[in-house]
């Protein structure tokens, strides 16, 4: 694995370039910066994802940027991964100061940004139910309910000019780039394959050291771990040199890394099985007695966000379990539980 290196911009392949955003160092995450990628096209250039909407984040972009003599209208295309506010949030804030951009998103992204960032509070009230359903106490609900709310502020919203739906390939006039549709981490995650120089833009769907956390809730279908799993199966004999991700740094090992996460789930769901018997079991009694790796924090020491994120990939793993036959499903006074078969 290649270790990070502290230039905000770097060429990693002829006319291809790889900038760090920052998140901010206030932000709950073990995760400093966000990873977006600057590539030459013949009619302009193309980024793929923006980071999210703080002045720090666009002033290290335009800072970027002008170390090649660019400015924000230079960038004529504009691919988003997803829309998660820390890959999307910039976008509209960009579209604002150079109209001529156009935006380019997965159609399940699309679909999602209503529910996201214009019309949430329908999506959240029923995320709140379906918590309580699988046995979020009164107590603690609250706190998950608004864990992700303050991101809202990072998002400046805009629609994409262009739907992708999956394998169009992007002309930049230099590059080609493969649209690859990787749902699990969002329902409409795209990963970007470049087969002239082998390599694979991966967004959230690889990240080199740490598993993309797969939540299960209103917007991700009935079984989001599942759609992840063959999602990275289908990239597994791809030709890809090296792989450059949303977070951490570039690697290369495809397959290697693809083992190692789905082991890492598989595992997962040894645990998870263990402290299930016939017994009818919650997930938020599962996600609160397994052992979690998180800077060593005690359940009661997680942050909302990390509490809710808990939970919801509980769930994605307690329904792909059920869809798999070893998980039975029982719905009782409008709670889920779930037991052995």
């Amino acid at each position: 694995m290649e270790k990070e290196k502290n230039q905000p911009i770097q060429e990693i392949a002829r006319s291809i370039y790889w900038i760090k955003l920052p998140l901010g160092e206030d932000r709950e995450s073990l995760l400093p910066h966000i990873n977006v990628y600057l590539i030459e096209g013949t009619r302009g250039w193309f980024l793929i994802d923006t980071g999210w909407y703080t002045p720090q984040t666009q002033g290290v972009l335009e800072s970027a940027l002008k170390s090649l003599n660019l400015t924000l209208t230079d960038i004529s295309t504009i691919v988003i991964t997803h829309s998660h506010p820390d890959h999307f949030g910039l976008a509209g804030r960009i579209k604002h100061l150079s109209p001529k951009t156009q935006v380019l998103m997965n159609r399940w992204e699309s679909d999602l940004i209503e529910s996201r960032y214009i019309r949430f509070s329908e999506p959240q009230e029923k995320m709140t139910n379906l918590m309580e359903s699988h046995g979020v106490p009164p107590s603690a609900l609250n706190e998950l309910e608004n864990a992700f709310m303050p991101a809202l502020q990072f998002v400046t919203v805009t629609l994409p000019d262009h739907i992708l739906y999956s394998g169009e390939i992007i002309h930049t006039g230099i590059y080609d780039l493969e649209v690859i549709w990787t749902p699990g981490h969002s329902s409409g995650h795209i990963c970007l394959f470049e087969p002239q120089n082998g390599l694979l833009f991966s967004g959230d769907h690889i990240l080199p050291t740490i598993s993309p956390n797969i939540s299960y809730h209103i917007l991700s279908g009935d079984n989001p771990l599942g759609d992840y799993i063959y999602a990275l199966n289908k990239l597994f004999n791809l030709p890809v040199n090296r792989i450059h991700p949303g977070h951490e740094y570039p690697f290369t090992d495809l397959k290697g890394r693809i083992k190692a996460i789905l082991e890492h789930h598989r595992e997962r769901e040894e645990q998870i099985q263990r402290l299930i018997d016939d017994r009818l079991h919650s997930s938020y009694e599962i996600a609160s007695t397994i052992k979690w790796e998180i800077a060593n924090k005690t359940w009661e020491q997680f942050p909302p966000v990390e509490k809710r994120m808990a939970v919801t990939e509980i769930m994605s793993h307690m329904e792909h379990m059920r869809w798999e036959g070893r998980l039975k499903k029982t719905i009782k006074d409008n709670h889920v539980y779930y037991s052995t078969i």
